[in-house]
């Protein structure tokens, strides 16, 4: 697979570059990668070194991602990579979003085309199209970008399932070419998001832009003794609402897994006790993995 330089960064002196695709605008010097572990500089440029590197394919149900209100009952097909840009120490997919082996990343590689005709193939089956999912898709943009692009052409549809931490700039890129949407706002507290390396207002504003191109659905995992206060969902509903009181919102439950893995799952009555404080202001709300 030829290289792809990544979109999104400068030159930042004495070799290294400086990636602007996120808020962590890491600077990244020569022969290292920035936090995400996929963006890389090589000879004073940056590559996207992830490009076209698939750890996870499958045809899945839509709601699964879960979107719930885009096209139910229809399946899509879903592709992973590797890395992520935020350092959750809940992390349901950590062995390919944090603990994968560099040298083992290349396991199995598809271009834009070839995924293009396998989500093409896949239609008799009842698929829609792609969705960008499993690690996060953002990291890896620029294979989301070349590939949104094809599947649209192909008159399919292009889903996104992120944690929303991606600056303005390539995200209005990106949009046009995207059809729906799930981003994680892991909680509503400056507090809670420096615990996974990163800071609440970017989603937000990742969720505020989005919801006026695409369908947008919204996840929080809750997290016993972390984002399960009903003040803290309470506030998180209430800014949904604001923007539309109809915006679905999941809400999810947390099982031992990556550095919380001694922690007791979340009790399925403490979820339905959010969902029901949720819906003093939004409209529909989910509770899933029960």
């Amino acid at each position: 697979m030829s290289e792809r330089e990544a979109m999104f960064w400068a030159a930042d002196g004495e070799g290294a570059v400086r990636c602007e695709l996120c808020p962590h605008g890491c600077r990244i010097p020569e022969g290292a990668a920035g936090l995400c572990g996929v963006r890389e500089n090589r000879d004073g440029r940056l590559l996207a070194a992830s490009w076209g590197q698939i750890s996870s394919i499958a045809l899945d149900p839509i709601e699964k991602k879960p979107l719930y209100m885009f096209h139910p009952g229809s399946r899509i097909l879903s592709v992973g990579s590797y890395g992520c840009n935020l350092r959750c120490p809940f992390c349901q997919n950590c062995d390919i979003s944090l603990e994968y082996d560099n040298a083992e990343r290349n396991a199995a590689m598809l271009s834009p085309e070839q995924l293009t005709d396998v989500a093409k193939q896949a239609v008799p089956g009842g698929n829609i199209g792609v969705a960008y999912t499993y690690n996060e898709p953002l990291i890896g943009y620029e294979f989301v970008y070349d590939c949104a692009r094809l599947v649209r052409e192909a008159g399919m549809r292009n889903v996104l399932v992120s944690n929303g931490y991606i600056n303005p700039e390539p995200l209005e890129r990106l949009l046009p070419y995207i059809d729906a949407m799930n981003i994680d706002l892991k909680g509503f507290t400056d507090g809670f998001y420096h615990n996974l390396g990163g800071g609440p207002q970017a989603v937000k504003e990742t969720i505020a832009l989005a919801r006026t191109r695409c369908h947008v659905e919204v996840t929080t995992l809750i997290i016993p003794g972390g984002n399960d206060s009903e003040a803290e969902i309470a506030r998180l509903a209430a800014w949904l609402a604001s923007l539309d009181p109809a915006i679905p919102l999941h809400l999810s439950r947390f099982f031992p897994r990556y550095k919380y893995a001694d922690r007791r799952a979340t009790p399925r009555a403490a979820v339905n006790r959010l969902r029901e404080v949720a819906m003093g202001y939004l409209k529909n709300v989910f509770v899933g993995n029960m």
